[in-house]
């Protein structure tokens, strides 16, 4: 088996007197798609906040390609690879579209292949490019969703870190968002992608980690977990 693409190992953070992450095993190999899931508070946006270098830790271990990332800039880690849509789609309100996605790609200076990647998201996302000039404020949550995920594609990341994709959407376009999800992972990008739908978490994985209270819980394969029946009983309510 090759090296993961991102390990971490005792992972502990505190903020504001809480621990709330609590030391924390998990792997991704390359190419994989693995879903964390759990409760609102359970840790898991904590997790990806300290990947990304937005929030320090206090122990444990990530390692990104074989590399400790501790104290790692975020924009340095975009260079690397290593790109998050991050929860509440954090879109530039009073950017275009087009601006938002060459936003994505600011690490790169290959014009031509920018040019192309574009085109690539407005094919991905026909309602973008029918809007390519509108204000991304001015979208609804479904498009800013949609505009965020592109904008991270725009980085050609090696590994893809999603924070809640499917909340505040309507069935319809949780749907869109997964079947986006499920095509990024069929093209080879490695996912790592928290998300309070379990099931529809679980069936586009490969494998999933349950969390809780700042624990891993359960982990293994994710049809398996599925069909769990603890985890029935907690997240999909049977």
């Amino acid at each position: 088996m090759p090296d993961p693409i991102l390990r971490i190992s005792g992972l502990k953070v505190s903020y504001g007197g809480i621990q709330a992450v609590k030391g924390i095993d998990l792997e991704v190999q390359p190419g994989e798609l693995v879903a964390l899931i759990g409760a609102n508070g359970a840790g898991k946006t904590t997790t990806l906040k300290a990947v990304t270098g937005t929030q320090a830790w206090a122990d444990g271990e990530v390692l990104y390609r074989g590399e400790s990332i501790r104290g790692v800039g975020s924009h340095t880690l975009v260079s690397r690879g290593l790109a998050m849509v991050p929860e509440g789609r954090g879109v530039f309100a009073r950017m275009t579209i087009v601006e938002n996605l060459l936003m994505g790609a600011f690490t790169r200076s290959d014009k031509a292949e920018i040019r192309a990647d574009t085109e690539r998201m407005f094919d991905s996302f026909p309602r973008l490019k029918e809007r390519a000039e509108q204000m991304a404020g001015t979208l609804s949550g479904g498009e800013q969703q949609m505009l965020a995920m592109a904008r991270a594609l725009m980085s050609r990341p090696t590994l893809l870190l999603l924070d809640e994709p499917s909340m505040g959407l309507s069935p319809l376009l949780v749907e869109k968002v997964f079947e986006v999800v499920r095509a990024v992972s069929a093209q080879g990008t490695t996912i790592l992608l928290v998300e309070q739908n379990a099931r529809l978490a679980l069936l586009a994985a490969n494998r999933g980690y349950v969390m809780d209270s700042g624990l891993i819980t359960l982990s293994g394969d994710a049809k398996q977990l599925l069909d769990d029946p603890k985890v029935r009983a907690a997240y999909l309510g049977e």
